[in-house]
């Protein structure tokens, strides 16, 4: 079998049944396989050859980035032997090393350069910034929220992820802030599309312009973050934000967990500590501080203004 086609196969899957974000990462990583194994079956790529890759990537690039890539190498080979595929044996990345990595807390921003980046946002962008900052969903979350998932009746917004293993679809329900719902009643308006986020792009599969969902919104906060005048931060960080927010304002880490989807507790233990409260309380902590220094923003911004 050519790795080629292994490679296309294992990309087809993960497309299927794994994230958006999860697919363009393999995407990208097989980017680089091809240029340095394409032509070669499975069984003329040899350990060593997989392992002086790997060292190069921790040369070049980074041990996180080099493990990322040994990972994936290892689940593409695991995909061709388990069943119901079984096309072959042995996986060259057995007995290959991860490189030891030293872990470092994740940057979560103070709240007011969250605030000075929303604010230096406008329109849909926006709102679209306000709608992680509030739900506290990951940006593919976001990405893909339909209007059916919209409950203002209710108050609520459900978040499907894929995060779990085995890549089936969960749902989580969110309580919809005061501000949240401003946000959402706006895009409503004018927008005869399934998701509240949208845009038009020219499909290269179809080969015409098509409306959907995004795939990735990332150049964003590389923009805002400048224009704020703020230390980078990801999309990530923008949610995780509003986790810290709830546990300065006494919000129990079980509630918290929910909230922002974590499978495992210890995932949520990396950025909380020890606190109490409910979900809906707890959303209305986060809307009422977010209000507040949004205000403070402003203000100072009228001031520069005038001042200039």
């Amino acid at each position: 079998m050519a790795f080629s086609t292994l490679l296309n196969n294992r990309l087809d899957f993960i497309q299927a049944y794994r994230t958006p974000k999860h697919y363009e990462d393999n995407v990208y990583m097989a980017k680089r396989w091809i240029k340095q194994w394409d032509g070669k079956t499975i069984h003329q790529i040899k350990p060593v050859m997989i392992s002086k890759y790997i060292i190069k990537l921790r040369k070049s690039i980074s041990a996180y980035t080099a493990n990322k890539e040994l990972g994936a190498l290892r689940a593409l080979y695991n995909y061709g032997i388990k069943p119901p595929n079984r096309w072959f044996f042995d996986n060259p990345t057995d007995g290959i090393e991860f490189f030891s990595i030293e872990k470092k807390a994740k940057y979560v921003p103070p709240i007011d350069d969250v605030i000075r980046v929303i604010m230096a946002s406008e329109g849909e962008v926006q709102d679209y910034l306000w709608a992680i900052a509030l739900t506290m969903g990951r940006m593919s979350e976001i990405n893909h929220m339909e209007w059916k998932d919209v409950d203002f009746e209710n108050t609520t917004v459900t978040l499907y992820s894929r995060k779990n293993k085995g890549g089936h679809f969960v749902g989580r329900k969110i309580p919809m802030t005061k501000k949240l719902k401003e946000v959402l009643k706006r895009r409503l308006k004018g927008n005869n599309t399934p998701w509240v986020f949208h845009h038009t792009y020219y499909s290269r599969k179809v080969k015409e312009w098509v409306t959907g969902p995004y795939a990735s919104r990332k150049r964003i906060m590389t923009t805002l973050c400048k224009k704020a005048g703020v230390k980078y931060f990801r999309f990530h960080p923008l949610r995780h934000f509003g986790a810290s927010v709830l546990l300065k304002e006494g919000v129990d880490r079980k509630t918290i967990q929910e909230l922002l989807g974590h499978a495992n507790i210890k995932t949520t233990d990396i950025y909380l500590h020890s606190f109490e409260g409910s979900d809906n309380k707890a959303m209305n902590h986060l809307d009422s501080t977010l209000n507040q220094f949004e205000k403070v923003v402003k203000f100072e911004k009228r001031k520069t203004s005038a001042q200039d």
